[in-house]
């Protein structure tokens, strides 16, 4: 596992990363000057893929922390509903011992004493002096516990604002991963207008030149990709998982949801939450990663195509396994 310093040291590289490689697209694409040849569509559209591969990693390094954090949230919300019960136990254990204390005060530590002057006979002498005893252990206990109960309390409040110390930690990364990402997405926005004038955006040829799903199966595998399939045609939407927009992760996610298997909405972890399988034993709903980094995901449906939401500007697609990228590994949610 990497650490966070780790971590922050990737993010920063790539953050450099993908702005000089903006920064060069820039002079390259954005007219400034009479000098340059104006590229055609085609080239800037192979120029923002490549930046879109230097940029996609910062994506779901983003889906990441985000995954972590509702994570988090959620095991606050375990603890803070097992501390309900608790926190009244140790209100009621507060009240008795204030009692106790206030009953020392008015009676002092002389009573065991009156006990012995005022009683009668030798047998009587003896039952004041047994309650007295049990009086004092029955009080003894009662200290004992509410201690227990307080300490019991104390840690699991510990485990609670450490948890509250990590999300905002979280939010801070998340708005610094979100301002780049963003400011990022505008310039390639800008390219692409260069490029196509005020439609920013390119055909892109057909989202579904195939059958989709391209072969029929039963099971979960089948329904995730007859899903998937459902959802061509969606802009793509970067930290998205439906209902309008999706990135690859969050497409994968809702996919397999409505199949019934629940999936991170990231890559990595989506990952390690499947079965390794061979290119030979692909079939419909399986998940394709791309990257050494595992930066991007598709789900297979069938005769080597695949669906996938590729990247800002274009719409969840159809398209050949093998022409997305290095293809990383094949797994099987809910094997």
């Amino acid at each position: 596992m990497s650490t966070p310093h780790a971590s922050h040291r990737r993010t920063r590289r790539l953050v450099t990363l993908a702005s000089a490689a903006i920064a060069a697209l820039a002079v390259g694409v954005l007219p400034a000057t009479q000098a340059h040849a104006t590229p055609t569509p085609q080239e800037v559209e192979a120029q923002i893929d490549t930046l879109w591969g230097t940029l996609e990693p910062l994506v779901e390094q983003y889906n990441g922390v985000h995954y972590q954090l509702t994570q988090n949230q959620a095991k606050q919300a375990a603890l803070l509903k097992q501390m309900g019960p608790l926190q009244i136990q140790v209100d009621l254990a507060q009240v008795r011992v204030g009692a106790m204390s206030a009953d020392l005060y008015m009676h002092g530590p002389g009573s065991t004493i009156n006990a012995l002057l005022e009683s009668g006979t030798p047998a009587d002498l003896i039952d004041r002096l047994n309650s007295v005893n049990e009086l004092a252990r029955q009080q003894q206990q009662t200290v004992a516990q509410a201690q227990q109960q307080v300490a019991q309390y104390a840690t699991q409040k510990q485990a609670l604002d450490l948890l509250v110390g990590q999300q905002q930690k979280q939010d801070a990364d998340l708005a610094a991963k979100k301002s780049q990402i963003q400011t990022q997405l505008n310039q390639l926005e800008q390219l692409r207008a260069a490029a196509y004038g005020a439609s920013g955006s390119s055909a892109g040829g057909s989202l579904k030149p195939v059958n989709c799903p391209y072969t029929y199966i039963g099971g979960a595998g089948g329904k995730a990709a007859q899903v998937a399939c459902s959802l061509i045609g969606h802009p793509y939407g970067w930290g998205d998982a439906g209902p309008t927009y999706y990135d690859c992760s969050g497409l994968t996610m809702a996919a397999w949801a409505a199949a019934g298997v629940s999936l991170a909405h990231y890559t990595v972890t989506q990952h390690s939450q499947t079965k390794r399988i061979s290119a030979t034993d692909l079939q419909p709903g399986d998940l394709v990663f791309y990257g050494s980094d595992l930066h991007h995901v598709a789900l297979y449906v069938g005769g080597g195509w695949v669906v996938h939401a590729p990247k800002p500007g274009d719409k969840v697609r159809m398209a050949q396994m093998g022409q997305i990228g290095s293809i990383n590994s094949y797994g099987r949610p809910g094997a």
